[in-house]
C-alpha cells in the first residue's frame, strides 16, 4: 500500500493535479492579498479622509472662533463707542438743561424783582397821601435800631406824600440812633422836600410849619408832638434842583432811653407810628394835642371840621372868661 501511495505521489497525474492546486492556491493568495490591500487602502483612505475632515473641521472651528473673537471685539468697540456717544449726548443735553434752568432762574429772579418793584410802586400809589399828612408805620424797629447802631443803615426814609395832587412832594427821614449831636441819645426826625412834577407852578421857598407826632399806642394819648417853622433862607426849603433837598428837622426828637425801655407806650409789635403834618391851616399851637388825638380813621375833612369846632369852642370859652 505504501509503495502504491508513493508511486501515486510520483505519478504524472498527481503531479499535474498538484500543480493545478498550487496555481489555484497562488491565485487565491494573490486575490486575498489584493483584497486585503484594497481593504487596507480603503481603511487608510477612510482614516485619511476622517483625519482631513477632522483637521478641516478643527481648522474651520478654530477659524470661526478667531473670527468670532474678532467680531466680538469689534462689537464691543462699537458698543463702547455708541455708549460714549450717547453719554456725550446726555452730557450735552444735561448742560443744555442746566443752562436753560439757569436762564429760567435768572429770569425768574428778574421777574420777582420787577414784580416786587411794581408791587411797591402800586402800594406807593395806593397809600400815597395827597392832603399834606402822612402816618408812617415803621416796622422791625429792633432790627432797624441794630442796623443803626452798627451803622449798616443809620437812617430810613418814609414813603413820599404830597400837599395835593399837584402840590409839594415830601417825605420824612428818621435816625433811630440819632444824628449829629443827638447821636446815641435821641431819635432824630427830619423833613425832606423832593423834586416834583409841578414845582414850576408852586410857591418857593417852602414856608409852612411842619408838625411831627410819635403816637402813644397804649391808648393814654401821651403822644410826643414837636414842630418847626422853615428857615426860608435855607437851601432845604428852596425849589429842589436834585432829587431831594438836604433834610431839616428836629435832631433831639425823642429820648432813646424811653424808646428802648421794655413795655414802653410807643413800640408795639416791634412797630412805631409817626405822623407828619404840613400845617397849611396854621393851627394854633394849643390845638395840636387835640388835633392829633382824633381818630386817624376819620376822613381828613371830618377831622378838620372837628378841629375848627374845637377852636371855636375854646375861643368862645376864653371870651366868656
Amino acid at each position: 500500500m505504501r509503495n502504491e501511495f508513493g508511486m501515486h505521489l510520483q505519478s504524472e497525474q498527481h503531479q499535474r493535479s498538484l500543480l493545478v492546486f498550487c496555481e489555484n492556491l497562488q491565485r487565491l493568495m494573490t486575490t486575498l492579498n489584493k483584497t486585503t490591500a484594497h481593504a487596507a487602502s480603503r481603511n487608510m483612505e477612510h482614516d485619511l479622509s476622517f483625519n482631513y475632515e477632522t483637521f478641516e473641521s478643527a481648522s474651520t472651528s478654530s477659524g470661526l472662533t478667531g473670527k468670532g473673537a474678532e467680531l466680538e471685539k469689534c462689537y464691543d468697540t462699537l458698543t463702547i463707542q455708541a455708549a460714549q456717544d450717547e453719554s456725550s449726548q446726555i452730557k450735552q443735553s444735561i448742560n443744555e438743561v442746566d443752562t436753560y434752568l439757569a436762564e429760567i432762574a435768572s429770569n425768574s429772579k428778574i421777574l420777582q424783582q420787577e414784580t416786587l418793584s411794581i408791587k411797591q410802586k402800586v402800594e406807593l400809589i395806593e397809600f400815597t397821601s395827597y392832603d399834606g399828612m402822612l402816618i408812617w408805620k415803621v416796622t422791625d424797629v429792633s432790627h432797624k435800631i441794630a442796623d443803626s447802631q452798627s451803622e449798616r443803615q443809620t437812617s430810613i426814609y418814609s414813603p413820599p406824600f404830597y400837599s395835593s395832587s399837584i402840590g409839594y412832594k415830601m417825605r420824612a427821614r428818621l435816625y433811630l440812633q440819632g444824628d449829629g449831636n443827638a447821636k446815641g441819645t435821641h431819635m432824630s426826625l427830619f423833613f425832606v422836600l423832593l423834586k416834583g412834577d409841578h414845582d414850576a407852578v408852586l410857591k418857593w421857598p417852602f414856608n409852612y410849619k411842619v408838625i411831627f407826632c410819635l403816637y402813644d399806642q397804649s391808648g393814654q394819648n401821651k403822644n410826643v408832638i414837636d414842630s418847626f417853622c422853615p428857615d426860608t433862607k435855607s437851601y432845604s426849603f428852596q425849589r429842589p434842583q436834585s432829587e431831594m433837598n438836604i433834610a431839616f428837622g428836629i435832631p433831639k426828637f425823642f429820648p432813646l432811653s424811653i424808646i428802648q425801655q421794655d413795655g414802653n407806650n410807643y413800640v408795639r409789635d416791634d412797630a412805631i407810628f409817626i405822623k407828619i403834618i404840613v400845617d397849611f391851616a396854621e393851627l394854633p399851637q394849643m390845638i395840636l394835642p387835640y388835633a392829633l388825638s382824633l381818630n386817624s380813621g376819620l376822613p381828613s375833612h371830618v377831622q378838620q371840621d372837628l378841629i375848627n369846632r374845637e377852636i371855636k369852642r375854646r375861643e368862645d370859652a376864653d371870651r366868656e372868661m
